[in-house]
């Protein structure tokens, strides 16, 4: 299943500038040992099921550039360099294209300058991608992405991320080929329809961004009713603190690239 089956992962470690990173809503200053603990603890994660992860060393001048995955989308024929929304982040996209480069013999970029979109974003399954529109990806940028990615037998569907919610993904994860963690305002809006939807629980919407990482669902720790439905329906769950990073914004997904490049 090349929707959750991946050989490789690109993480970059937090800078002691992430304590100026961006944040929908003030809740608080980052720890910066605390985040480091957690990062750590999740690149082990990855490492477990037998992934080569490659750790990239903290960009300072990128507060933000600890969340790679904003910065490309990784499918088996390629990768795509993305457009962040956010201006503050448009060099993060800069830095990772190289490094992208040496794993991959096709790599194309999102150029155009009324173009916006993130990784965040955008939820791959095995029949298409989703990519949500939000206030970090537009029109524009979606329309880019789906002439890019044509090329290599992929489909792009165009869905809509909830007011107030900063990411697509902030509120969704795949779980497997068929089903998809979703918030229960998400799923509302009729996105998912022909996939199985477990909920999370109510109260726990925080947690509706993990990743399934070969045997693994990596969830955020903290949110024990939504844990035991996944325990319950057979999936392996790893739990990973994410308080430091959740003032950020940021959560599982966002801390990796993770892909199987095609030899």
């Amino acid at each position: 299943m090349r929707s959750f089956t991946f050989s490789h992962a690109i993480t970059r470690r937090p800078s002691a500038s992430i304590i100026a990173g961006l944040r929908a809503v003030d809740t608080g200053t980052p720890d910066l040992a605390l985040m480091q603990a957690h990062h750590a603890d999740y690149v082990a994660a990855l490492r477990s099921t037998g992934a080569e992860v490659v750790e990239l060393g903290a960009l300072e001048t990128f507060p933000d550039s600890v969340f790679v995955e904003d910065t490309a989308l990784c499918l088996p024929e390629g990768a795509v360099v993305m457009r962040p929304g956010a201006p503050t982040r448009l060099g993060e996209a800069a830095e990772m294209a190289p490094h992208l480069q040496r794993l991959y013999g096709s790599v194309k970029q999102i150029a155009g300058a009324e173009a916006f979109i993130e990784g965040g974003d955008i939820l791959t399954t095995e029949t298409e991608i989703l990519v949500g529109r939000s206030a970090r990806t537009n029109a524009a940028g979606v329309a880019e992405l789906t002439a890019l990615v044509a090329d290599w037998g992929h489909r792009v569907r165009e869905v809509f991320t909830p007011p107030g919610v900063l990411h697509f993904k902030t509120d969704c994860s795949l779980l497997d080929g068929e089903t998809i963690l979703s918030t229960k305002r998400l799923d509302a809006s009729g996105c998912f329809a022909g996939y199985k939807v477990i909920h999370v629980a109510e109260g726990e919407e925080a947690c509706a961004n993990t990743i399934r990482f070969n045997n693994l669902v990596i969830m955020p720790a903290g949110f024990p009713r939504t844990r035991d439905v996944l325990d319950a329906a057979g999936y392996s769950v790893c739990e990973i603190g994410n308080s430091e990073c959740a003032k950020l914004d940021g959560g599982m997904s966002c801390l990796s690239l993770r892909f199987t490049p095609k030899a």
